[in-house]
């Protein structure tokens, strides 16, 4: 049976035929009408939204590309799977955008890239296709780190801070709260040090690596100082409270409540010193603590927001990750449909149930099935709401490339604490444009 032919000479056809059953001649000239009622647009292809990311998380979104794919028959998202180093991504992603004809529709954003991206050209905007009510749910870091010169270019779809891991059974057992200043963890530390309950007081990330500026962030807050004014291009790193920031981590060395091989750990060192039982304090990030659970100090830690100088306040380095649309993209409308469904609220708390990534989206934290499952949510809710930004500037990757190899000098003892950040400071004024160049 043929129902491609046109629907006047099918029903000449159909009437012909006056030995067919009834049934089978309504039957043929519903079929016929069916196809002559199809809207053109339902007979087309879907278009493909392509996005570019590390492996591993490529295989934790393919259950969600599924569902988007669902309920958008007309879109096929497929994720492009790079190299696990961020740093590998983003000269990728511009080695793609340089060539001028970049595959990618999506751009998955370290939240630091943004300055850089948006600056070049490669982004689209996308403060008009979403009101200010709509954003509001947003933590405001991961909103900011979305920005640059006042426009919206990446939608936050989860979010980090930096925080301070403590042993609450090893501080209650010594008989003291959790620390607020310098000086009370470096006391604590060595106290405890000294009763023979810990082998190290305090773990970080020295590392010539991103991580290095990333924790270096926090400190120079708790000092009151800072790295790069975004509006004046003023620089800070020569200050007293830089210097103060640097001496403060070196004195952890010196004094042996760090370990001597800090200077060569980045996250994973420290997480495995810390949840094998050979440490008070931690820093890092919060996938830690699910990953600690499953280890032998289970419910023997907690969170806090990072401790501080006397009279300062607590910084958390704001880190995460968002979608922003390429614009090269042939395909915006698609490309921002994927946004809102991997930035909506359900999307983010079924990520984060399944995989223990911090939400975007301030409601979340307090959300009676997630909080079931993470108990840490609430504080660190509380963490994030203090968080600092990185330099937002066009050349925050060459500034922390200056950062990074002064501050492992001087950590390392190759230079003064005065010496290194003088000459990151200097190093980087000369990177930065002139105010009056904009």
């Amino acid at each position: 049976m043929r129902i491609s032919k046109p629907l006047g000479n099918l029903k000449r056809e159909v009437r012909s035929r006056s030995k067919l059953p009834g049934f089978l001649v309504l039957l043929i000239a519903s079929l016929a009408a069916i196809q002559f009622s199809i809207h053109p647009a339902a007979t087309q292809q879907p278009v493909t939204v392509k996005v570019f990311m590390n492996a591993p998380e490529t295989v934790l979104w393919q259950p969600f590309i599924k569902e988007f794919e669902a309920k958008n028959p007309d879109i096929n998202l497929e994720a492009v799977a790079g190299p696990t180093d961020t740093n590998l991504i983003e000269d990728l992603y511009t080695s793609a955008f340089l060539l001028g004809d970049s595959p990618y529709d999506l751009v998955y954003m370290d939240i630091v890239w943004v300055p850089k991206f948006a600056a070049a050209g490669w982004l689209r905007p996308l403060s008009e296709r979403v009101t200010e009510a709509e954003l509001s749910d947003f933590l405001a870091g991961d909103l900011n780190g979305g920005r640059y010169r006042g426009e919206l270019y990446r939608i936050p779809t989860r979010s980090d801070a930096g925080m301070l891991y403590y042993r609450k059974d090893l501080l209650k057992q010594a008989g003291y709260p959790p620390p607020e200043t310098f000086a009370e963890l470096i006391k604590i530390s060595q106290d405890l040090q000294q009763q023979g309950l810990a082998d190290w007081g305090y773990l970080w990330q020295g590392k010539q690596y991103e991580g290095l500026p990333a924790m270096f962030t926090e400190i120079l807050a708790g000092f009151g100082g800072f790295w790069v004014d975004p509006q004046t291009l003023e620089v800070g790193l020569d200050q007293p409270q830089a210097v103060q920031a640097v001496e403060f981590l070196r004195s952890t060395i010196e004094n042996r409540l760090s370990p001597p091989g800090v200077t060569t750990y980045a996250e994973e060192e420290t997480r495995r010193l810390f949840q094998n039982g050979k440490a008070v304090f931690l820093r890092n990030w919060p996938y830690v603590y699910s990953l600690a659970s499953e280890t032998t100090i289970a419910g023997k830690y907690a969170i806090k927001p990072m401790v501080h100088a006397s009279g300062q306040r607590s910084g958390a380095c704001q880190g995460g990750w968002g979608l922003g649309i390429a614009k090269s993209s042939k395909h915006p409308e698609a490309a921002w449909r994927v946004i809102e469904f991997f930035s909506s609220a359900e999307t983010q708390k079924k990520y984060s149930l399944a995989n223990g990534y911090a939400p975007s989206r301030k409601s979340l934290y307090n959300d009676p099935e997630l909080v079931a499952k993470y108990n840490h949510f609430p504080q660190l809710l509380e963490v994030i709401e203090n968080s600092v930004l990185r330099p937002p500037i066009a050349q925050y990757a060459q500034a922390s490339d200056i950062l990074q190899r002064y501050l492992s000098a001087a950590l390392t003892a190759r230079m003064t604490p005065q010496q290194a950040m003088k000459a990151a400071a200097n190093e980087t004024r000369l990177l930065l444009p002139k105010r009056d160049e904009g």
